[in-house]
């Protein structure tokens, strides 16, 4: 999991970063809240944990910005303002959740989870799941592009639905074979390279804009 923490008070901001690093979590850091802006627009993140009183842009306008720039990530505020005012406040710029400080690390933690996982689930709407001019149909087990539909094979539907799930996060080949083909990985084996190559041919070949994009020495990820 890849998350941001934009936070100005320096202790705060390396504790729960080293808390993070050690469940193996990758995690930025941004001081003020332009700064938290640019880095979010710019890199993708799978959870934001922000302050409210942060310098140069508060969280509340620091969230709606972010919902502004049509950045989905789950955003997490972390603030000493507990009033339901707060709160409100808080889910209207387009916060997912709020903790209280001060709090518990493994109440943090546990948000943090349940936020990557409802998210993970994937951006589904009327039972389709789509990325730029490509739309999954999970009813109906159909999928089109630009309005041309596409002829998958059941394997590549849901190697394809795998992607898309998970887009704009890079996937491993062993991700891929436990998700997809739910087996250990044999590293003898280039079953999921073929078949990704199979699905590029189907899916971007024809079209001027690629959405699977291998990225050298740790797998695939789809994104615009």
């Amino acid at each position: 999991m890849k998350i941001l923490i934009v936070e100005d008070e320096p202790k705060l901001a390396s504790y729960i970063q080293k808390g993070l690093e050690e469940q193996a979590y990758e995690v930025q850091l941004a001081y003020d809240g332009l700064m938290g802006k640019h880095l979010a627009c710019s890199t993708y993140f799978d959870v934001i944990i922000m302050d409210v009183n942060l310098p140069k842009m508060n969280g509340f306008d620091l969230a709606n910005a972010l919902r502004g720039e049509k950045v989905k990530t789950p955003i997490l505020m972390l603030t000493a303002l507990g009033t339901t005012e707060d709160k409100l406040a808080g889910f209207d710029a387009g916060a997912d959740d709020y903790l209280v400080k001060p709090f518990e690390f493994r109440e943090l933690l546990a948000r943090i989870r349940a936020l990557y996982k409802r998210s993970s689930e994937g951006p589904i709407k009327n039972g389709v799941l789509k990325i730029a001019d490509l739309e999954l149909n999970l009813d109906d087990k159909t999928v089109q592009r630009a309005g041309r539909k596409l002829e998958l094979t059941a394997k590549e539907f849901s190697l394809l639905e795998y992607l898309i799930r998970n887009k704009g996060r890079v996937v491993s080949r062993v991700d891929i074979a436990e998700k997809v083909w739910d087996l250990h990985f044999d590293t003898g084996t280039n079953v999921i390279d073929v078949y990704v190559n199979f699905l590029r041919k189907k899916v971007d070949k024809s079209f001027p804009t690629k959405l699977i994009h291998t990225v050298v020495g740790m797998g695939y990820i789809m994104k615009e």
